[in-house]
């Protein structure tokens, strides 16, 4: 279990910092129009606060277990991130249909996963 709980949360890191840091370095006018076609327009700063939000997540998902310093903070990130992807599925379903919003929802469903796991099954210390 310890070592799917790993495999899960590198993967799920890197999902979130690549995404979070494309949020950071990205103009706010590019992503506004990368987000779904719908009636509610996420503000640029919003959207910044995201991807600041997402990163500091993935770091929070391995850094701690890394270091073994403060391992409580990583299923307290991975829930952190499991209210981020059910705002995306939120957008998701809003604009472009619920076939679209079935990858946030993994990826909600895998943090949940990582945050139960490290709470209850298998806790980092």
């Amino acid at each position: 279990m310890n070592i799917l709980l790993w495999i899960i949360q590198a993967l799920l890191a890197l999902t979130f910092l690549f995404s979070g840091g494309l949020k950071l370095v990205l103009p706010a006018a590019v992503l506004q129009s990368m987000g779904p076609p719908s009636q509610v327009v996420l503000p640029g700063l919003f959207l910044k606060f995201i991807g600041v939000c997402e990163v500091l997540g993935g770091l929070g998902l391995i850094l701690p277990g890394v270091f073994r310093r403060q391992q409580y903070l990583t299923p307290l990130a991975a829930m952190g991130l499991v209210v981020i992807m059910i705002g995306a599925v939120t957008i998701t379903i809003m604009g472009l249909g619920f076939a679209l919003a079935i990858s946030p929802l993994i990826t909600g469903l895998l943090c949940a996963f990582v945050a139960y796991g490290r709470w209850k099954l298998r806790p980092l210390n």
